[in-house]
């Protein structure tokens, strides 16, 4: 009998997990990878629908693109998880596995910051980027505050981008005379682990005007007043507010018994829970690394290692080294990148790389290998 192993979310992890299964195990095994949506979306697109440089068509990639031996894909709702079974409930049955990967990332909790959901406009889903490329085309005075509601929070960078890009626009519309931009993040610097990066950014927000304020995040909105109280107790008055939201394991994650804080702990090297035959991979996991995708990828691979090694026999992989590069948009069509070590050494380290055409190629390479790699485009 085949060996039945069940993957929760088709994010970096599960696509990249799938994907090493098939070209060891093809047939041999069944591997199901349960998701709610029906495509995939980089991280890093968002940014380009909210800033009108893809639509929200062009950077979707459909799950019924995927053909790969041994692994089929279902859009489903996961309404129930027993590790200790290794038993998966959805809206349409029931699946049951040998080996269970909890890959399902971290959902947004609009509620924890009152008012958000009323007063604020989030831009870390596709649908707030949609909203978000509508809207700030037609801003053209006043203040914006983007501001961080919770740590930790998926590809810290990313709002940094955001006010940069933000930038770049009301530049190259002529009102940015008429703007004020504030970032807020509950981090002492934007890129912790790497002290070079952040003080690329900083000079970049310095010469561009944009306040940065550190070290505080945004714990409510009032949308009547228009103002964002930060957990200091500080206001800023805003006519125009974008948020990044709390992070939290999703709810059917936190009802299985799994979390801890809100999210999976795990062996920071091998990735099991505590949980017989039972993983976790990612932005839901407690695995000492960064929440991005590069992340999950790496750990993604090392569970792989682990149950083919299992299956077909020889040796299991090293520990995870928590290594992974996060690309960075500076704003005018530059794209830097960090390169991150969380776990192989006796101290966190982060490179900085400037800046440069390379880096804008090198990130288009990682889009574009990964399309090909798990969707044969």
């Amino acid at each position: 009998m085949s060996a039945r192993i069940v993957i929760l979310g088709a994010g970096f992890g599960g696509l990249e997990l799938s994907t090493m299964l098939s070209e060891a195990l093809g047939d041999t095994a069944e591997m199901t990878v349960i998701d709610k949506s029906d495509a995939f979306t980089f991280g890093f697109s968002k940014l380009d629908v909210m800033f009108a440089r893809a639509t929200a068509d062009a950077v979707r990639l459909p799950y019924s693109e995927i053909s790969k031996p041994g692994v089929r894909i279902v859009q489903e709702t996961i309404t129930a998880i027993d590790p200790e079974a290794r038993r998966v409930t959805t809206d349409a049955g029931t699946h049951e596995a040998d080996f269970l990967v909890v890959a399902l990332g971290a959902d947004y909790d609009m509620d924890a910051t009152p008012g958000l959901a009323e007063g604020g406009n989030e831009f870390y889903s596709l649908a707030g980027a949609e909203r978000l490329a509508e809207i700030i085309p037609q801003f053209s005075r006043g203040h914006i505050v983007i501001g961080v509601c919770g740590a930790p929070f998926k590809c810290p960078p990313a709002p940094s981008e955001c006010a940069l890009l933000l930038d770049d626009e009301l530049t190259a519309r002529g009102v940015r005379g008429a703007c004020q931009i504030s970032f807020v993040i509950p981090l002492g610097t934007p890129v912790p682990p790497s002290p070079e990066t952040s003080a690329a950014l900083v000079k970049e927000f310095a010469a561009r005007d944009i306040a940065f304020i550190a070290g505080r995040r945004v714990s409510a909105i009032d949308r009547a007043r228009s103002v964002a109280t930060l957990d200091d107790a500080t206001e800023l008055s805003f006519e125009l507010f974008l948020g990044v939201p709390k992070h939290r394991a999703p709810e059917v994650v936190i009802a299985s018994g799994m979390t801890e804080d809100g999210y999976i702990p795990v062996d920071s090297a091998t990735l099991q829970t505590r949980f017989a035959d039972v993983y976790a991979v990612g932005d839901v996991a407690t695995a000492g690394v960064p929440k991005a995708g590069a992340f999950a990828e790496g750990a993604a691979r090392i569970v792989a290692q682990t149950l083919i090694a299992t299956l077909q026999g020889g040796e299991p992989p090293g520990p995870h080294l928590g290594r992974g590069t996060c690309y960075i948009e500076f704003g005018g069509g530059r794209v830097g990148s960090v390169d991150i070590d969380f776990l192989s050494g006796p101290s966190r380290t982060g490179t900085f790389n400037p800046p440069s055409a390379a880096l804008v190629a090198e990130k288009e390479r990682f889009g574009s290998s990964r399309r090909t790699r798990w969707f044969g485009r």
